[in-house]
């Protein structure tokens, strides 16, 4: 299947990627398609959340319409659609209840439950299972028609199977806990089992037309620093390590990867490790801290602002850009730097208080001559 595109007119995002010397800091943000812009409600109209990822047209248009509204201020789009499409490959419902989130009416409940033994011999084929994802992602290139790049993504292993377990989103964690240190051998073999479906996945996104791929461990926090290291690391680093071959094999030139472990400031160094050429940062790293952890490693750092910030004034927005251009060091180094929030944007966000976030980024990170 050879699609072709129009030539990239913005590549800033994917050089910073690579490590390089840039111009200025490439921006986009988490949850830049979403429902604190007006439009997106009203192209999502009636249809259910999953049905609009389901629906190339549908989750194209959502895509876009931070590129269209922003235009000349962010640097990429991030495909629109949501983690939680791999547990629902490997056999497993998932609905989106309304003001609630992410529901899985039949959770995994221990491993002799009967569903673990299924979802762990199921052979998935998730070319035809996420098939939609593809066309979702061919689509919207063809529509981006070279203006900026098109990141693809995925969930974590260890995010994934929290939510495959907990059965939505939680603040206890009671049943992931119990899997852990009840059942770790058994946990274990399905963390893998994911990470073998995250790097196909990831890898027929690239195919499709994904310039750049990010790892999301969304709950990466909830993991002590030794459960971090047994329960997460493994999984993060199996697919930074078996996604650039896998691309090889079909004939795919690599592309920059991303994690973004949330919460897990305490495994910064160990991350820098793994294999990803980029670093999500969450708001509680100190930008200065983490640039020293780095190093002089090859890795470039993303964030981090706190997405709360766009609740408040704009001196409150400027101050907090002024301390990421100083604490990630741009005036002096140039490189190692990709702009975003510490999160995905939150709701109720004036979509202008975002604006004036990404203008007062370009306003301070300037060369001068540009």
């Amino acid at each position: 299947m050879d699609h072709s595109f129009a030539p990239l007119k913005n590549d800033l995002i994917i050089r910073a990627a690579w490590g390089q010397k840039v111009e200025r800091p490439p921006i986009w943000v988490m949850r830049q398609a979403g429902r604190y812009l007006p439009e997106y409600h009203q192209a999502k109209g009636t249809h259910d959340f999953f049905e609009c990822c389901r629906d190339p047209e549908i989750s194209s248009t959502l895509t876009l319409q931070p590129i269209e509204r922003f235009a000349g201020l962010i640097d990429a789009a991030i495909i629109f659609s949501d983690i939680l499409v791999i547990p629902q490959a490997m056999g497993m419902t998932v609905e989106m209840v309304d003001k609630k989130g992410p529901h899985f009416p039949n959770p995994l409940r221990t491993p002799d439950d009967g569903q673990y033994a299924e979802v762990m011999k199921r052979d998935v084929d998730v070319a035809k299972e996420l098939d939609y994802v593809y066309k979702a992602i061919t689509l919207t290139r063809k529509k981006l028609d070279g203006r900026v790049p098109l990141i693809g993504f995925c969930g974590a292993p260890w995010t994934l199977l929290c939510y495959m377990v907990e059965g939505g989103g939680t603040k206890m964690f009671k049943e992931i806990k119990t899997w852990i240190y009840k059942y770790p051998e058994e946990t274990k073999a399905l963390l893998q089992k994911i990470s073998e479906l995250c790097v196909e996945y990831l890898a027929l996104q690239v195919k499709a037309g994904a310039q750049l791929v990010q790892v999301f461990d969304s709950w990466a926090g909830e993991l002590s620093p030794s459960s971090f290291n047994k329960f997460s690391q493994p999984y993060l680093a199996y697919i930074a390590q078996h996604l650039p071959p896998r691309l090889k094999e079909m004939g795919l030139e690599p592309v920059p990867m991303i994690v973004f472990p949330k919460g897990a400031w305490y495994a910064l160094n160990h991350v820098c490790d793994m294999g990803y050429n980029v670093i999500g940062l969450d708001w509680l790293h100190s930008p200065e801290e983490a640039v020293k952890i780095v190093g002089d490693r090859p890795i470039v750092l993303q964030g981090n602002a706190d997405p709360g910030v766009l609740y408040g004034s704009h001196a409150s927005i400027t101050e907090t850009v002024q301390e990421m251009v100083k604490g990630f060091g741009w005036a002096e180094r140039k490189q190692g730097w990709i702009v975003n929030l510490g999160h995905g944007i939150t709701p109720f966000v004036n979509p202008e208080d975002l604006r004036f976030y990404f203008q007062e980024i370009h306003r301070l990170t300037k060369t001068e001559g540009q």
